[in-house]
């Protein structure tokens, strides 16, 4: 009895590691995953890692190619942009949802992820730039906040999967946008409280694609 739920948790931590490493950047884009060498790694059988990777190749984080075996799925400047798009549509939804939806606890919760935020950035501002994976989670965790009383679990676990995707681009091509980004995270927190919808979004809105355009002109080894 206990045996399926020992390999079912395996399984899920194999997963959530190998995902990690591939929005974070330890593999590389259109890295050959060797799964030899990843029974070592990260301690999982070779059936383990197979199911792992096929799961990640049907959320688009893996390639899998007949004959070849399973890459990390390549990067572009093209499906930047078709990401950077829907996350737009599907995070901006979202919000408006969520604004509208949102209790005390909500606020709350949002509160605290700009803090952490916040105090990061200032960390950042100073010149220390020592925990960027850090910051990034924090901005991953203010950002799923403003979105979590929207009231849909599939929104929530759509958007956390096109998010993950912008977040890996970002790390691939880590800018820093300074005091502009630290300002815009405090408006659209501000609108967030007020619950004023149309203003949030529109932040929301201009965050992410000014985001963008900062990105794309510091890849310019980006492939199209």
């Amino acid at each position: 009895m206990q045996q399926p739920r020992k390999t079912s948790t395996i399984g899920l931590s194999t997963y959530e590691a190998i995902r990690s490493d591939i929005i974070f950047g330890r593999l590389e884009p259109e890295k050959k995953l060797k799964l030899d060498k990843m029974k070592a790694s990260y301690k999982a059988s070779i059936s383990t890692l197979r199911e792992t990777l096929n799961r990640l190749a049907s959320e688009g984080f893996v390639a899998a190619e007949e004959q070849r075996g399973f890459f990390v799925a390549p990067v572009s400047a093209t499906d930047l942009q078709e990401i950077s798009d829907l996350r737009v549509l599907l995070e901006c939804t979202a919000l408006r949802k969520s604004i509208e939806n949102g209790d005390t606890d909500w606020e709350g919760s949002v509160a605290a992820a700009h803090h952490k935020l916040h105090r990061m950035e200032k960390q950042m501002l100073s010149g220390d730039e020592s925990e960027k994976e850090l910051w990034k989670r924090y901005d991953a965790e203010f950002h799923q906040s403003l979105i979590a009383a929207c009231g849909s679990k599939e929104l929530m676990a759509i958007h956390k999967t096109i998010y993950d995707k912008y977040l890996r681009y970002q790390m691939q091509i880590l800018t820093y946008r300074g005091k502009t980004a630290v300002a815009e995270h405090k408006r659209l927190f501000e609108a967030a409280m007020d619950r004023d919808a149309d203003k949030a979004v529109k932040l929301l809105r201009h965050h992410i694609e000014t985001g963008l355009k900062h990105t794309l002109e510091e890849s310019s080894a980006l492939p199209d």
